[in-house]
């Protein structure tokens, strides 16, 4: 695809882009995470033009333009329109980085991977000595990510169900669907001081407008590892696609959640309690096996 502006044109672009990303999710002290928002090309991750831009309840609409200057602001644009799966909103991941705070030589598993941009930010993040496992269920976008990636030595792309990876342990764990529960891997490989970060969320009782499943209700949230217990932070309100594979399997948990959104409170939330008892009336939300509770965890 080609460009009125020069490749140098488009990297200044993709600066300004990235400043007002950072700025636009209220980060002011994270140079590295700029830096990848700046180096790494959106338009890469996209396809061939015509894009399709998501408008919300209006559903998707093509970009008139096909010059990849357009992809750098913070918009939706569509990866598999008839599913719903979207190139994230680039502010959202953003605070979702800058929380997740990698560091150089990190491992991590990025669990529905998409086409791979934010798989290349994470990549970018933790280095040459780091590595990134990108795993995505869709069989097309996994072999699009394949390839948009085969230059990065320190990413793995795997097809597979996200409910089974990772397989070995891990500083960090990126999902990007909605689940109604953790999977068992994303706690059970999650290295001390390690950190999780998902979206919890319960579907719409009707498919979208724009194709496929999205949360009802969601919340972002940041699990870490503690010597003492799984500490949990609420990241706001969050929509995302729905899972596919095991973790779509509606479960006898899901009014429970429902509820406990409906209910409030979930943004007090400071703790994951996970296959041990929870202290009655000091949960959000008891599933089987599993609690978000109000208690904080020791450091």
């Amino acid at each position: 695809m080609s460009s009125v502006f020069s490749q140098d044109e488009l990297a200044v672009i993709r600066r300004a882009y990235a400043k007002q990303i950072l700025a636009l999710s209220g980060i002011a002290d994270n140079p590295r995470l700029e830096e990848a928002f700046a180096k790494v090309p959106r338009e890469r991750f996209l396809g061939a033009p015509p894009w399709l831009m998501s408008r919300a309840v209006r559903g998707y609409e093509a970009v008139a333009s096909h010059d990849p200057v357009v992809l750098y602001q913070d918009v939706l644009f569509a990866l598999a329109s008839e599913k719903g799966v979207n190139n994230g909103s680039p502010s959202l991941h953003a605070r979702c980085l800058h929380t997740l705070r990698l560091r150089e030589g990190e491992r991590v598993a990025h669990i529905g991977a998409g086409t791979g941009y934010y798989t290349a930010l994470l990549a970018y993040l933790v280095g040459a000595e780091g590595h990134v496992l990108a795993v995505e269920f869709d069989p097309v976008l996994a072999e699009r990510a394949r390839a948009n990636l085969a230059d990065l030595p320190n990413v793995t792309v795997v097809q597979g169900d996200g409910a089974e990876w990772p397989r070995e342990d891990v500083d960090a764990i990126y999902v990007n669907f909605a689940v109604g529960r953790p999977a068992e891997a994303w706690i059970d490989r999650l290295k001390l001081n390690g950190r999780l970060i998902f979206p919890l969320g319960v579907p719409q009782p009707k498919p979208s407008p724009q194709g496929g499943t999205h949360s009802l209700y969601g919340a972002g949230l940041c699990v870490t590892r503690k010597s003492a217990g799984l500490a949990v932070r609420w990241l706001g309100h969050v929509s995302f696609v729905c899972a596919e594979g095991r973790l779509a399997q509606p479960g006898e948990e899901r009014q429970a959640l429902q509820a406990a959104f409906e209910g409030g409170g979930m943004e007090f939330v400071r703790s994951l309690v996970w296959r041990e008892s929870a202290t009655p009336g000091r949960c959000c939300l008891t599933g089987s096996g599993w609690a978000l509770a109000y208690d904080e965890v020791p450091d």
